[in-house]
C-alpha cells in the first residue's frame, strides 16, 4: 500500500512510552492492593488507560510518561477528562456487575527514575 502512512519514529516511540508507563502503572496498583479490571479499553467514546478496582470503587486511570513531574502531571487536558469521563460512562452501562460499586478518576504520572506518582481522585466531571 504505497499510500499508506507509517507512523513517525517519534510518534512510534511515543506509543512504545505509553506503553511501557502503562504496564509500570498497572504493575504499581497491583502492589498497592488493586486488581486490573482492563488495560488499554477502547469504546465508542474514548480510550481509558487502565480500569482498576479496589474495596468497592472503580477506577479509571489516565496514565502519563513524561521525563519531568510537573509535564506529566499537567499533561491532561480537561477535554481529554471529559472523553475518558464518557468512556467511563459507557464502559460502567455494560457491566451491570458493578452498578454498586462508586467511581472516580486517577492520573498516575511516569517519570524516569521514580516511582509513579499517583493522583487519586484527579478529577471530577463538572471541574473546570
Amino acid at each position: 500500500m504505497a499510500n499508506a502512512r507509517r507512523p513517525s519514529d517519534k510518534r512510534t516511540a511515543a506509543e512504545r512510552r505509553g506503553r511501557t508507563g502503562e504496564t509500570y502503572a498497572a504493575l504499581f496498583l497491583r502492589l498497592k492492593g488493586y486488581r486490573i479490571l482492563a488495560h488499554r479499553v477502547r469504546t465508542p467514546v474514548g480510550e481509558i488507560d487502565l480500569i482498576a478496582e479496589k474495596s468497592g470503587t472503580i477506577v479509571f486511570i489516565e496514565v502519563k510518561a513524561r521525563k519531568r513531574e510537573a509535564t506529566a502531571i499537567d499533561a491532561v487536558s480537561v477535554h481529554a477528562w471529559q472523553r475518558i469521563a464518557r468512556a467511563a460512562e459507557n464502559w460502567m452501562a455494560k457491566r451491570p456487575q458493578y452498578s454498586q460499586h462508586g467511581w472516580r478518576y486517577d492520573l498516575i504520572g511516569i517519570v524516569p527514575g521514580r516511582l509513579p506518582i499517583h493522583l487519586r481522585d484527579a478529577w471530577r466531571p463538572g471541574m473546570a
